[in-house]
């Protein structure tokens, strides 16, 4: 006998990750309409693997510190930006579908003003994107599928940037987006300070850093 689960049947925590196997194209999208836009959870799918995960408080402050940082730099360096957030990025044709923790169209950022939408058969993919890694594993291989630049991970209290070479991500010591920055150690070290002396003085200090790094 086969049964049939409605999705507002299956309850996932906080700090819990479901996976279903075998869904379609069609069915990733029945799934996303009926979740609907506001939600809490998120969403990853890849060549028929689909993963839901409810995240952690401990994953939330972490990507918005690192997301708070990107904006610093971006700001503090006079770079233009649009932010897209936890935007579904979909491209049917390569069955992947991905919702970052952050992403940010940087290179690309006067191409989407305004834009409300985001449909990559016309529109780039974001330049930056961020996955904070607590309770699960980022799908890189559906980054990789939509064209992604440059993606940050972190997990485990590591920091990793990875570039798109060739369709294949490569871990790389610097930010191309911020070329002769020390990002990785900087952003870790703040994060520190943030889980110890607050979220303020993380951003303060980062900032601070950032003032005194560039002046020389």
């Amino acid at each position: 006998m086969v049964f049939t689960l409605q999705l507002r049947q299956i309850e996932v925590q906080p700090g819990q990750h479901l996976t279903l196997r075998e869904i379609t194209w069609d069915n990733f999208e029945a799934i996303l309409r009926d979740m609907g836009e506001h939600r809490a959870t998120r969403v990853a799918y890849y060549q028929g693997c689909l993963e839901i995960k409810m995240p952690l408080p401990e994953h939330e402050k972490a990507k918005i510190l690192i997301g708070e940082f990107v904006k610093i730099l971006l700001d503090e360096l006079g770079l233009d930006w649009e932010p897209y957030g936890s935007t579904t990025f979909k491209r049917p044709e390569m069955a992947a579908g991905i919702e970052p923790d952050d992403c940010f169209y940087i290179q690309n950022a006067a191409r989407m003003v305004g834009k409300q939408r985001v449909d990559l058969a016309t529109d780039p993919p974001p330049d930056l994107a961020i996955e904070v890694d607590v309770t699960s594993t980022t799908q890189i291989d559906a980054y990789a599928a939509l064209g992604v630049p440059e993606l940050w991970r972190y997990s485990n209290g590591q920091l990793q940037i990875f570039v798109l070479q060739s369709g294949a991500y490569l871990p790389v010591e610097t930010s191309p987006t911020f070329p002769n920055l020390p990002v990785i150690e900087r952003i870790l070290q703040f994060l520190k300070i943030g889980e110890t002396t607050g979220a303020t003085a993380a951003r303060r200090g980062f900032r601070q850093w950032l003032h005194s790094y560039v002046r020389g």
